[in-house]
């Protein structure tokens, strides 16, 4: 097959999620209107995770190649400088949402991780809908409900939270910082 012409090049190979997405972003800054960009990655979970980070920033998510162990993700950098990333504004720290778990048995927590990260660490009752998956499945769950969605770091879960708004879903809140300092309840495989 032959390589697609991208005028820029980002190894992010051996990197896992939000640093693929951080490093992007950095590039994307430098470059010009218009010209695109090949992010080269090994994290499984980054082909979803750039679909969605150019949506809610205005570039263009071209597609992706795999090569074996590599995800090669072709970005076009927008020509609308008022394009700013948004962001979900329902937001909530890992401590309240703990209380509110605490308090109220019928909260609704969607873990949008990769199902491996779920696996070995994750927050009782809570529904892996990994974010690559969150479109196909979205009738799994309740317009109606109360909706915490939590990630590694807050990033995927903001990404998860703005699909779901879009979709009609009225109560959503993005945990922040998620389960890279979640300190209460977990369970695992290993339990």
């Amino acid at each position: 097959m032959e390589s697609l012409k991208a005028n820029a090049i980002l190894n992010a190979k051996g990197l896992t999620c939000p640093m693929p997405i951080v490093k992007t972003k950095k590039t994307m800054n430098n470059m010009e209107a218009g010209q695109v960009l090949e992010v080269q990655a090994t994290d499984k979970g980054s082909k979803a995770d750039m679909k969605a980070w150019a949506e809610s920033s205005g570039h263009q998510y071209l597609g992706t190649i795999e090569e074996g162990e590599v995800l090669k993700h072709y970005l076009l950098k927008s020509s609308n400088d008022e394009a700013t990333e948004k962001k979900h504004p329902n937001v909530i720290n890992n401590e309240d949402l703990e209380k509110n778990l605490e308090t109220n048995e019928t909260i609704v927590v969607i873990d949008v991780r990769e199902s491996a990260e779920y696996a070995f660490n994750h927050i009782p009752n809570a529904i892996s809908i990994p974010l690559s998956e969150l479109e196909n499945r979205l009738n799994e769950l309740n317009k109606q409900d109360e909706i915490f969605v939590v990630c590694r770091t807050g990033n995927r879960s903001d990404l998860a939270a703005q699909k779901l708004t879009e979709n009609g879903f009225t109560n959503i809140i993005n945990v922040v910082p998620g389960m890279s300092q979640w300190n209460g309840k977990t369970t695992s495989i290993n339990d």
